[in-house]
């Protein structure tokens, strides 16, 4: 092959942001296929593109469980469901920040008794997850629908339906608010997410 580096570097990709059969995705091999040509096509590119585009992707929306992921709801019996919180903590963990804040070595900062300080708590993971709400297949009819073209609705990046996305504002780490907007706007609340990462010193 010609491209040996991008090669590379999509293989150390798919190994950070990663992905993997479960009991939803066992006989979907075209999303795979689909899901490692991103990689592939950014593999050389900006980290804030690829994470934006691995977001959207319904690949990462199934596998983390916020594809079809509504805003909060208090409507049934009293009861609260929340956003779900996966993709909110795989997000941080995994794909940007990790666990703790960072020397410029790459190893943990720690306070005055020499515990390693955190980039992040509990709190932080369910502002994220706000954010992560009203995604939802690019040819779904209406939210929460079945896709309509099946291994190819894989190949579409996730639309969002912003009645289902969780208004108000969103607190973010270092200080960062996403202020209530005039109208709910879930792609434009994603990008600021997902910018507040990508800034962080560790990333």
């Amino acid at each position: 092959s010609e491209d040996v580096v991008r090669q590379r570097v999509a293989l150390a990709l798919s190994e950070i942001l990663v992905v993997a059969q479960n009991e939803n995705l066992q006989y979907q091999p075209y999303a795979f296929a689909n899901y490692y040509d991103l990689l592939l096509d950014h593999a050389l590119g900006n980290y804030y593109d690829l994470l934006k585009d691995v977001t959207f992707h319904p690949l990462m929306g199934t596998y983390l469980t916020y594809l079809n992921n509504p805003k909060q709801d208090t409507s049934y019996l009293g009861q609260v469901s929340f956003p779900d919180e996966n993709y909110a903590r795989e997000v941080m963990q995994l794909f940007t920040i990790g666990l703790c804040e960072l020397e410029i070595d790459g190893t943990c900062k720690t306070d005055e008794n020499g515990v390693p300080i955190p980039t992040y708590n509990n709190k932080d993971i369910a502002e994220f997850a706000k954010i992560f709400t009203g995604l939802t297949w690019a040819d779904a009819p209406e939210f929460a629908s079945y896709p309509r073209n099946g291994q190819l609705s894989y190949a579409m990046p996730m639309i969002l339906f912003n009645e289902y996305h969780e208004p108000g504002p969103k607190h973010l780490l270092n200080g960062t608010v996403i202020e209530q907007r005039t109208s709910v706007d879930g792609v434009a609340d994603i990008e600021a997410a997902l910018n507040n990462l990508f800034q962080h010193p560790n990333v």
